[in-house]
């Protein structure tokens, strides 16, 4: 095997692969990534069994062959070299010679036929998502699940397609995030991905801005998301998740309108004192027509307050900001609905027309006096 390419293109390359690399796994190989040029084109590959990537990048090629090299290494080699044009070369005792201007490397390199074959998909009924679409469901979704790995099957998303709608739903026993978009599907399905490898495709979608069109193929345990000259599979989460229609509260004797900006400037800033005390508690009253958020610690105490609109009771419910900032975060909205029961029941946060996310977040107790 023996090519050349330009350092940023290649390495480039590298860090959308990497991101399937991981240190943990006690199988040597796939501490590796696999190199194969065919053709002019250099194909690379990384594997840890749940996720699987796959570049392609247009090279110029002199050999062709395959050769699996230190993931670490290699990346920091090509990373560290300058803006110029490398050559790399593969030797009969399968070392891999790096040359670029003054530099030269020689590393040890793995033969490649012990690699995982990553490219074979059975299903080819692909579904069109739109690029924008999948990275704001994913965003406004996937900080929802749960990071605790022995919690099983609320650590994925579960992504439904509907006849008319595509719909993520991620919980993690304290909040729950729904997003959904208007989608017409020609069949309906549900599959559970991990949350961490969501943030993972969401990053290479990204830093890819050229991929135009995302497309998804769904096998009995994998799905398969194709990008341009990036493929990536991945094991789906096998389970069955929560029936999350029936958590949603069917009423409320609380509801107000809110300026989601300045409610989240001022949680923010009771948040401060918030972090010094237990459980970023946060207290917020609703009288009236406003919102008064209160926080105390050993540190001191603050007092904000927020206009609202209100319909129904007057309430006091204690929070963990943490939770309620992260969904004003991720929403774009100038004005959201916040609807309450009781101060020991969850509240549901919405937006003020249409069904395009619904955020559940339980409160934390707090006391009377």
């Amino acid at each position: 095997m023996k090519f050349s390419c330009r350092q940023h293109e290649l390495s480039k390359a590298l860090n959308t692969v990497a991101k399937a690399v991981t240190s943990r796994t006690t199988i040597p190989i796939l501490k590796g990534i696999l190199l194969e040029v065919d053709n002019n084109t250099l194909k690379l590959s990384a594997s840890d069994l749940d996720l699987s990537i796959e570049k392609k990048m247009h090279i110029t090629a002199e050999e062709e062959g395959s050769v699996v090299v230190s993931a670490r290494l290699f990346n920091d080699i090509i990373r560290k070299l300058p803006n110029e044009e490398i050559q790399i070369e593969e030797m009969e005792d399968k070392s891999i010679v790096i040359k670029c201007m003054a530099s030269e490397f020689t590393i040890v390199g793995q033969a490649a036929d012990e690699f995982p074959n990553i490219s074979e998909i059975k299903e080819q009924k692909k579904i069109f998502i739109e690029k924008d679409i999948l990275k704001d469901m994913i965003r406004k979704t996937s900080f929802s699940a749960s990071i605790d790995e022995s919690k099983g099957i609320i650590v994925g998303v579960l992504i439904e397609m509907e006849e008319e709608s595509l719909n993520m739903v991620a919980l993690d026993g304290f909040r729950m995030a729904i997003a959904r978009e208007t989608m017409i599907n020609e069949e309906k399905k549900k599959i559970i991905i991990s949350a961490r490898i969501l943030n993972e495709i969401n990053k290479i979608i990204t830093e890819n801005e050229e991929n135009k069109e995302i497309y998804m193929i769904i096998e009995d345990k994998k799905a398969v998301f194709l990008m341009d000259e990036t493929k990536i599979v991945l094991r789906l989460l096998e389970g069955d998740f929560i029936k999350y229609n029936d958590i949603l509260p069917k009423e409320n004797k609380c509801k107000l309108k809110a300026n989601r900006t300045e409610l989240m400037n001022s949680i923010e800033r009771a948040s401060l004192l918030a972090k010094e005390g237990k459980n970023n508690l946060i207290k917020m009253s609703v009288f009236r027509d406003k919102i008064i958020i209160t926080s105390r610690s050993e540190e001191g105490n603050v007092k904000e307050e927020v206009f609202v609109e209100k319909e129904g009771t007057d309430l006091d419910i204690g929070f963990n900001s943490k939770y309620i900032l992260e969904v004003l975060k991720v929403l774009n909205d100038e004005s959201i609905i916040m609807e309450f029961n009781t101060s020991v029941s969850p509240c549901l946060i919405k937006p003020v027309e249409g069904r395009a996310y619904e955020y559940l977040v339980l409160p934390v107790r707090i006391s009377t006096n």
